[in-house]
């Protein structure tokens, strides 16, 4: 298989923002990393044309944008693609993909959004798409396409709001295809906005399976998603000590602090550091 182009966004806070709200733009800009102007579900079906006119007369930081289309079968998808088109932006957010000819058919750059049934068990297969850079998995989508009602546990049953065991499975294997493609991984929004300590638990825990990024619906989040994600300065120092212990055995089996290092322990530091980032605004 022929290696991809490698896209990362320019940090782990991505958030959504109608694009028929124009005004909102260099606000959401400004408040994240970057920002998924959003023609799908944050439209109304009434004002989609109005907002692909703003998308198109409206531009910002094409580097810190990413466009959400429709569907591939939706009357809107054509029109959606011939705005960005029109426009400096040229990455992508797919909704409901569920097969890989659904991004080939376009070629550009395109996060995958995985939130129906039939994309959940075709993830690798969509992944492997030429131009696929990104997945993300929509929970509640997910929940509704298999005829449920919410994605996580309720207030009157045992482990109030975690995910329910589909949805973690959709999580996980969203994650495992991301990495068997060389794929970026985006971790899917936590809708309770004042649920923060549910949102920083879902943070540290995406960042530890190697999430790239966590989409977000409101600014507020976008404060404890780069915190989560930013490595502590103790864990930054462990690993600059494990890739200087590397250099200075070749690869070999050391120890830092009493810890053993070898070649699994050494990635892990690699990746610590590749979390150190500055503000991209």
């Amino acid at each position: 298989m022929a290696a991809k182009e490698a896209w990362t966004p320019a940090g782990p806070a991505l958030l959504f923002c109608p694009a028929d709200r124009p005004e909102r733009y260099a606000k959401a800009l400004d408040r994240s990393d970057v920002v998924i102007l959003d023609l799908e579900d944050a439209v109304a079906q009434a004002n989609k044309a109005q907002a692909r006119s703003a998308l198109i007369g409206n531009p910002i930081a094409a580097d810190r944008v990413i466009v959400r289309i429709n569907p591939a079968d939706s009357v809107e998808h054509q029109l959606d693609l011939d705005a960005v088109q029109a426009t400096s932006y040229r990455v992508v957010m797919q909704a409901k993909v569920e097969s890989a000819a659904q991004l080939t058919a376009h070629g550009l750059p395109t996060l995958a959004l995985i939130e129906t049934p039939l994309g959940a068990v075709r993830v690798e297969e969509i992944a492997s798409a030429p131009n696929c850079v990104g997945l993300m998995w929509g929970a509640e989508d997910l929940a509704a396409g298999m005829g449920g009602t919410s994605s996580r546990f309720g207030d009157d049953e045992a482990n109030t709001g975690s995910y329910r065991d589909i949805a973690r499975h959709v999580r996980a294997r969203v994650r495992l295809a991301a990495a068997a493609f060389g794929v970026a991984a985006i971790d899917s929004v936590h809708i309770d906005i004042d649920d923060v300590d549910g949102l920083v638990g879902e943070v540290r825990d995406a960042v530890a399976q190697g999430y790239t990024a966590t989409a977000c619906i409101h600014p507020s989040q976008v404060q404890h998603i780069r915190a989560g994600y930013a490595p502590a300065p103790e864990r930054v120092e462990w690993a600059h000590k494990v890739m200087a212990g590397a250099v200075e055995n070749d690869g070999g089996v050391f120890a830092v602090d009493g810890q053993m290092i070898d070649g699994p322990v050494i990635a892990q530091a690699r990746a610590v550091l590749a979390r150190v980032t500055t503000d991209p605004r």
